[in-house]
Order: C-alpha cells, then sequence, then structure tokens
C-alpha cells in the first residue's frame, strides 16, 4: 500500500531558492477491492494515502535527479529517492557527519515532528544534526541512509518501523516536549499496536541533506 502511493510521487524543483517549502502534489490513490475491507483497514488506508500529500521542494540539484525509488542494499526495507545528487566524499563507520532533515510522521497525515531548519543559532543560522556513523545512537533507517549518500546530496528515505524509533532514547529527537510526547505516544500505542497498526503508527519519511563529514 505504501508503494503504491511512492510511485505516484513527482518531485518539484524550483530554481535559485534557498530554503525549503511544502507543495501539494497529485497523488494517485488505489482503489479499494472490495466492500468487505475492515473499518481498521480502511483507516490505515486512508491515513498513508493523506500523508504523502505533503512533499517538500528542495533547491536545485547539482546533477540529475532520479524520479523514483529504490530499496537500500541490506537496510531492512528503507526505500530511497534522490532528490540531489551530491558529488562530494561518502561516510563510512567512524566518520561525524553534520545533516539537515525534516523527519516526517506517516500516522499524522505527514506530520512534520521535527526540522533541524528550526534549530537556529545565536545568530539565527540553522544547526544541522551531527552523528557518528555507525553508532548505533540514530534510528537505523537514517544511519543506513546517510552511510550510502555523498556530502552535498539530498535524499528522501521512507523508513519502516523496524529500522525507525524503536526506543524513546534513540535521535534524532523533536526538542520540543509537546512535539515528542505526540511522536513516542503515537509510535508507541499499546491499544493501536495490539489492533495491527505498526506499520502505520511507525513508518517515517525523512528529506536528508548530508552537509559534511568528518573522518576521525
Amino acid at each position: 500500500m505504501i508503494l503504491q502511493c511512492f510511485a505516484a510521487l513527482q518531485c518539484s524543483i524550483v530554481p535559485h531558492h534557498p530554503t525549503v517549502r511544502l507543495v501539494h502534489p497529485k497523488i494517485i490513490s488505489p482503489t479499494p477491492s472490495s466492500s468487505t475491507i475492515t473499518r481498521r483497514g480502511g483507516l490505515s488506508s486512508a491515513l498513508i494515502s493523506t500523508t504523502f500529500t505533503l512533499l517538500l521542494t528542495l533547491t536545485p540539484p547539482s546533477k540529475s535527479a532520479i524520479a523514483e525509488f529504490s530499496e537500500l542494499p541490506n537496510s531492512g526495507g528503507v526505500k530511497a529517492l534522490e532528490l540531489r545528487l551530491g558529488d562530494g566524499e561518502v561516510p563510512a563507520d567512524g566518520d561525524q557527519v553534520a545533516v539537515h532533515y525534516y523527519g516526517r510522521l506517516a500516522a499524522k497525515q505527514g506530520w512534520r515532528f521535527d526540522s533541524t531548519y528550526d534549530h537556529k543559532d545565536e545568530n539565527g543560522e540553522p544547526i544541522p544534526f551531527v552523528f557518528v556513523i555507525g553508532s548505533g545512537k540514530v534510528i537505523s533507517g537514517i544511519g543506513t541512509a546517510v552511510k550510502s549518500m555523498k556530502v552535498g546530496g539530498v535524499r528522501r528515505v521512507v523508513i519502516p518501523p523496524s529500522q525507525g524509533y524503536q526506543n524513546t532514547s534513540q535521535e534524532p529527537v523533536p526538542p520540543n516536549f509537546f512535539d515528542r510526547q505526540r511522536l513516542f505516544t503515537t509510535i508507541f500505542n499499546p491499544t493501536r499496536l495490539a489492533n495491527g497498526e505498526g506499520s502505520t503508527l511507525g513508518t517515517l519519511v525523512f528529506d536528508i541533506e548530508l552537509v559534511s563529514l568528518r573522518h576521525k
């Protein structure tokens, strides 16, 4: 179901625009096969279909973008769409990387729960998220996605629950208390998990830009 939604995505590029803004592309929604769809299944389908009506328009790519998602090797099901192909180095285990990201939650209609562009320093400049490749401190899907990027690249990744948040201490963690609560009470909702909604609750979408890396 999720992959059918992603197959219809189109990336819109706005020349010479240094910031990221929301657009509303058309999405081809799958047609229900019969009237026997359960109430829970219907709700899950509606959530997934609505989630991806919120997409991001990024700065012009340095090279041609590949307009389709593909599963990253040995990623546990993480799928990536190249929005801008980088031309710098590729990080390895132990390297310190700095990234900018937009994080969204499928279960809340594409709710953006965090963005590094909202984290500003004393000069009002956005502060990138810094972590060490292979440290295990970030969710697996982000570590895997960044490890195969080149500096300067921008990648949209769809992270399944198994490669997303497994506990509330994994980064990146929204700095706002209420955003953290909303994120974690949604993903780890015991009632909805028991109802089989885990794949809807825990699916994440991140737009990630690899800003720089430093060898250690």
